[in-house]
């Protein structure tokens, strides 16, 4: 009987992700892209991450605390990118990705063009949906993150992360657009290097931004699809059209 339950709950987990997939082909119209179903991660508090508590401390004139028997920190690593977590784990630029594969099973997407599609959008805050894009040569993250920016007023942000360094970021432009119903929502901006937190992009609103209703109006019985381009381009511009 357990050997049953087990096989029968795998194919309904599959039987679910096929109808994921083709909701997303047919809310976005997006023939020939890629799409990626992507569900969501809850967490009911989220812990402050290292590069947070530096920069909090930082802004507040105060120097992280330095003991004596701790190895002096090496500039070159890099504080783990993921934000769903406060992971401890430090490393170079150049095994991030695996690091993101292996630990946090995080998926990822090659192509100029994807669809990602968000599931269980009702889900309250904090949730995070994150994929990886594998695009042009580079690795980008991206985060989707309903979060309450104020009090019982919970909103949704979407930004593009190259796991390289801010020069390298300024080579890239990225477009997130939403399609349904006759209407169109785009975003195009220069993504962030991962060597910035997320959270101070979320905060800074260098983003794109949905409110509750807004986020409904694009979504499909609590799943949103997003269609992501990046292109290579030196010109700096950020703008929300509908």
């Amino acid at each position: 009987m357990l050997f049953f339950t087990q096989c029968f709950g795998a194919v309904l987990d599959l039987i679910h992700l096929r109808f994921q997939h083709y909701k997303a082909k047919r809310v976005f119209s997006a023939a020939g892209q890629l799409v990626c179903v992507v569900n969501p991660t809850h967490s009911l508090k989220y812990a402050p991450t290292r590069c947070a508590a530096v920069q909090a401390s930082t802004e507040q004139g105060i120097l992280p605390p330095c003991h004596h028997h701790e190895a002096v920190h090496d500039p070159q690593l890099v504080p783990c990118t993921c934000p769903l977590f406060s992971c401890p784990w430090e490393g170079h630029l150049e095994v991030v990705v695996s690091h993101l594969r292996q630990t946090h099973r995080i998926n990822i997407l090659q192509g100029a063009e994807i669809v990602f599609l968000a599931t269980d959008m009702h889900l309250p805050a904090p949730t995070d949906w994150i994929i990886m894009h594998s695009c042009l040569g580079h690795q980008f993250l991206l985060v989707l993150r309903k979060q309450e920016k104020y009090e019982g007023h919970p909103q949704f942000f979407a930004t593009m992360m190259l796991i390289g360094t801010p020069t390298q970021a300024d080579n890239f432009t990225y477009r997130l657009e939403l399609n349904r119903n006759q209407r169109r929502l785009k975003w195009e901006a220069t993504p962030r290097s991962v060597l910035e937190c997320v959270d101070s992009v979320i905060s800074d609103g260098d983003c794109l931004v949905l409110n509750t209703s807004l986020a409904q109006l694009f979504s499909d019985n609590g799943s949103l699809a997003i269609g992501i381009a990046i292109t290579t381009s030196k010109v700096h511009n950020s703008e929300a059209e509908m």
